[in-house]
């Protein structure tokens, strides 16, 4: 990756890390997941409003690191408006991209803003964190489709 690609990703991490969007408890949310990364301490709390199988709103709070701050905030805004079944489709993108190497300098298909995070799968002590929040989503959407009866 170039330099100057490298330094715009560092530039939007620390962005999101300092100022996350979506930062609060959604009042309303149909699903609450809580997440911990035992190896750092990350922790966070995942909030969802799911509405017809969308996620009409999602919002988290919680501590940790600057990459795991700025990846829940950089996915908050990633998946609202997205089907259930489309934020688990970008999840396994996000998954794959964030603990496999990439192919050259473009950034992986599909993952739009999000591939500021590619060059963490280069850091494995930072996998979990960038893939905390990732995974309480998964769990939520889960979660979610087997009360609904749709998985």
């Amino acid at each position: 990756m170039s330099d100057d690609i490298t330094s715009l990703y560092q530039e939007v991490i620390i962005d999101h890390a300092r100022r996350p969007r979506n930062f609060r408890e959604l009042e309303g949310a149909t699903r609450t997941v809580e997440a911990v990364n035992p190896l750092c301490g990350d922790q966070l709390t995942l909030y969802l409003q799911l509405a017809d199988g969308t996620i009409a709103d999602t919002s988290f709070e919680g501590n940790g690191c600057a990459i795991s701050q700025a990846s829940a905030s950089l996915m908050t805004m990633a998946v609202k408006g997205l089907r259930q079944e489309a934020a688990l489709a970008l999840f396994t993108r996000v998954h794959t991209m964030l603990t496999t190497e990439s192919e050259g300098d473009a950034p992986p298909a599909g993952v739009g803003k999000l591939a500021v995070l590619s060059g963490v799968w280069e850091y494995p002590t930072r996998v979990k964190c960038a893939t905390l929040a990732w995974q309480a989503l998964r769990s939520a959407l889960g979660d979610a489709s087997r009360r609904d009866g749709t998985e």
